[in-house]
């Protein structure tokens, strides 16, 4: 018998590595991925009880798509769809029913993960679907997680995968990696749910952590498996460095106390000065194959605060240049935030308080907290004091940390002393 908390341990750290495989697993065999989510979820329940009772197996990834592939094949067959199925499935997979089938693969991707991804970012989906389905299925992240990341409501997030999975469900789109000739036309949905996962690991979505390094480098090394099998991928290149230079600086984001320090008061001793070189040579690389793409221009943003020897000598006026570039290829309302922060450090805050204000207008960022907290570091800028209160107040009510509401609370504080 094994002991209860290394059983809990194990069982967490199969989800972490294993659970896009067993979905992808049950997935390949029966074709429904709701189906799939549901028994791997009962697979991981059973290896609390089981691994309790009969100690660790020796495999336990083996074991668990064994069990959540086992548990699909017993709800198939209890309906006259699922015989069916299962005579399909019996058909194109003559081995056993305890072995994996196998499958041609001539895509040239070798990591499992990276190998799902390019599999879950098929054509036949919109980017918009892809990338959620990606991030939801094989990565692991929870739907509202999902949600906030897209600034969209649980609900809306939760339809959308739906349809996604309808689609698939009633266009027959196979699941099976691409060869190689066609990974270049999932290239983007498989960058962006990298970048989705990253982002979640550098600014987590909710819960008492602010950085999840487990997501982090889980990100960075898919990313550089990415690099490394399409070398001449500028936006794969770019998309390495961005992580690498924000990656950089993750020590200076939090002090002792695991409070939130804005970038312009880090102390950049604190960051890793040899991932920061890296970071510019692959940017470098990137930038010499002549494709310039969102990714390339982020790196750069994030190459001139990375490299700046002090906040004052960063060089606003090329950080507004490239902003404008990446809002024209890419006009998203976080970008056009981005590019008002850059314009108000470069043109004085009520430059950037126009565009702000322009924006919350909009009601296109209504629940994205930086929103509400840009504009009142701004109105304090201005030393319209009472304004900003307001704002951080608003800012501080869908904060979704403990680490940004501890620094919303500190702001308050810093503009009402008493």
């Amino acid at each position: 018998m094994g002991d209860v908390s290394e059983v809990e341990a194990a069982v967490v750290e199969a989800f972490r590595h294993e659970w896009g495989k067993v979905v992808a697993h049950v997935i390949r065999v029966t074709g429904n991925w709701d189906l799939a989510e549901e028994c791997a979820q009962e697979a991981f329940a059973r290896a609390l009880e089981r691994w309790e009772r009969d100690g660790i197996p020796t495999s336990p990834a083996g074991w668990l798509k064994t069990t959540a592939r086992n548990r699909a094949y017993d709800r198939l067959r209890r309906n006259s769809v699922g015989q069916t199925k299962l005579q399909e499935v019996a058909m194109t997979n003559p081995e056993p029913e305890g072995h994996p089938p196998k499958e041609r693969d001539d895509s040239g991707v070798q990591d499992d993960r990276l190998r799902l991804l390019f599999t879950c970012c098929h054509p036949a989906l919109a980017v918009e679907a892809q990338v959620p389905l990606a991030l939801r299925t094989l990565l692991g992240l929870t739907t509202a997680e999902i949600a906030r990341a897209f600034l969209v409501s649980e609900e809306t997030m939760a339809k959308r995968l739906v349809r996604a999975k309808n689609k698939i469900r009633d266009a027959a789109v196979p699941y099976r990696v691409p060869p190689a000739h066609q990974l270049p036309d999932r290239l983007v949905g498989v960058l962006a749910a990298i970048y989705g996962l990253f982002n979640e690991g550098y600014a987590s979505s909710a819960g008492t952590e602010l950085i999840r390094i487990d997501l982090c480098d889980e990100a960075i090394r898919l990313g550089n498996l990415l690099a490394q099998l399409m070398p001449d991928e500028p936006e794969a290149l770019g998309l390495i460095s961005l992580m690498i230079m924000h990656n950089a600086r993750r020590q200076g984001r939090l002090d002792d106390a695991g409070e939130l320090v804005t970038l312009e008061d880090q102390d950049r001793n604190l960051w890793d000065k040899p991932a920061i070189d890296e970071a510019c040579f692959v940017l470098d690389r990137a930038t010499r194959l002549r494709r310039s793409g969102p990714y390339q221009l982020m790196a750069a943003i994030g190459a001139c605060h990375a490299t700046a020897p002090t906040a004052d000598n960063t060089d606003w006026v090329e950080i507004v240049t490239l902003y404008d570039e990446l809002y024209r290829i890419a006009p998203a309302p976080v970008v056009a935030l981005n590019r008002a922060v850059a314009i108000a450090m470069a043109e004085g805050p009520a430059a950037g308080l126009a565009i702000v204000e322009e924006l919350e207008h909009s009601g296109h960022l209504f629940n994205y907290y930086l929103l509400s907290a840009t504009r009142a570091d701004l109105l304090r800028r201005l030393g319209r004091t009472a304004d900003a209160t307001v704002a951080y107040e608003r800012a501080l009510q869908i904060a979704p940390t403990e680490a940004e509401r501890q620094f919303l609370h500190r702001r308050i504080a810093e503009i009402n002393p008493g």
